[in-house]
């Protein structure tokens, strides 16, 4: 890793070493691009990130030439996602179709992911990625970002650059800094994230468990189960106040197989709250600054796009800014492009999200939901099996898969 100085100069300096930040870091720094990425902590290393690598991603690390070293890193390939509801076991999702060279999920720890991209990256010489570095503030001259200021162990930093991106989360604080108008969609629901032993004798598939009152998806990672209780919005509290033999009573509806390994949920620490929101940014760039990736716009968990939506973003801008980079600044315009490409596929996406959140969660956790009742979508989808396709599709490929451009491609 390298550490920049106290006074730093390059083309692109990014706020967020997440997916959208190291994936555009990478692309800039193949592109002959000198960029410097911070990220604030010491490591990739954190729980409950995205780990859902969609089909998309994967055609991504195909165009890149990178794919085969990718799939040697420790993986779960899903080709299916189902959902039992009263015990029942539908197929929602086949992966199976897609026209693309990986047809299924690869769900890697999110720290594999950025390791792996980090350790591409540093063959440029163009690439600089400083640890325990975080962004604070933006530096602006006459209307324009110039740069920003960053603080880490060795001090503060003033980094000066052609372009800022700031890839830094849902909570970014450039985004703050720059004052861009946030849209917010609202969602009914929250996820409360956990882990569990997972038996060879425990179920295969990966999917949701349906019953009145509640829902619980349970992601096969080989030797424990990732799983998200869903909850409706702030519902939390009322859910720690019964205490945890109630909560686990409550996983154990759903999952009656766990019984044995349940106890191990013991403490509320090993559940971690996600608070969901579904945002958009009115305006994702001004002269000199960019945001990508959930600084841009937060997404809902389902579908788990997230982390692919955010690495659609970084290839969409490394295809568009890459070579205005090369010359020296993108214009205004062209950081808008990047806003005016990836904004529809954004749009539909949440706007999908937000019907399922709004007309099958919301609607599953209702009390007043008929039991055990199994939606008339998922019906047809039962009955005619190549519908599976269609939600494979949408959420494998996305409203508008990016392709790495042809520059891009050659290393």
């Amino acid at each position: 890793m390298i550490s920049a100085s106290a006074s730093t100069r390059t083309r692109c300096c990014i706020a967020g070493g997440g997916p959208a930040g190291m994936v555009l870091g990478y692309l800039l720094a193949r592109a002959g691009v000198p960029v410097v990425v911070l990220e604030k902590h010491a490591d990739f290393l954190r729980d409950f990130r995205g780990d859902t690598v969609h089909p998309s991603t994967l055609e991504i690390m195909h165009e890149l030439g990178l794919l085969d070293a990718f799939l040697m890193r420790p993986h779960q390939k899903i080709q299916e996602l189902n959902a039992v509801i009263g015990g029942k076991e539908i197929a929602v999702a086949d992966f199976s179709h897609l026209p693309l060279h990986c047809k299924f999920i690869a769900l890697m720890p999110q720290w594999d992911f950025l390791n792996f991209i980090a350790e591409q990256a540093k063959q440029f010489p163009h690439f600089a990625l400083c640890m325990e570095t975080r962004a604070v503030e933006l530096v602006e001259k006459d209307g324009k970002v110039t740069g920003l200021r960053a603080e880490s162990n060795d001090g503060p930093q003033e980094i000066s650059a052609n372009l800022v991106v700031a890839a830094d989360g849902r909570h970014s604080d450039l985004r703050r800094a720059a004052g861009l108008e946030v849209i917010d969609r609202g969602a009914p629901i929250d996820v409360l994230w956990m882990r569990l032993p997972r038996h060879p004798d425990d179920p295969e598939a990966t999917g949701g468990r349906f019953a009145t009152g509640h829902i619980l998806v349970m992601i096969n990672r080989g030797d424990y189960w990732q799983c998200a209780f869903v909850v409706p919005k702030n519902g939390y509290e009322a859910i720690r106040s019964a205490g945890l033999d109630a909560f686990r009573r409550e996983i154990l509806s759903l999952a009656p197989f766990a019984a044995d390994r349940i106890a191990e949920l013991n403490d509320w620490d090993k559940i971690k709250l996600l608070t969901v929101t579904v945002n958009r940014l009115k305006q994702w760039s001004k002269p000199g600054f960019l945001c990508i990736g959930d600084a841009a716009h937060a997404m809902s968990p389902v579908g788990g796009v997230g982390i692919n939506l955010a690495i659609q973003d970084a290839v969409a801008a490394a295809n568009l800014l890459a070579q205005p980079l090369r010359g020296g600044a993108p214009s205004p315009d062209a950081l808008a492009s990047v806003q005016r490409r990836r904004e529809w596929p954004t749009k539909m996406t949440q706007s999908l999200q937000i019907f399922i959140q709004n007309n099958i969660l919301a609607h599953a956790l209702s009390d007043a939901s008929p039991k055990n009742e199994v939606p008339f979508a998922l019906k047809a989808v039962q009955r005619l099996p190549f519908l599976r396709r269609i939600p494979a599709r949408v959420f494998g490929m996305g409203f508008r898969p990016e392709h790495a451009a042809p520059f891009l491609r050659k290393s």
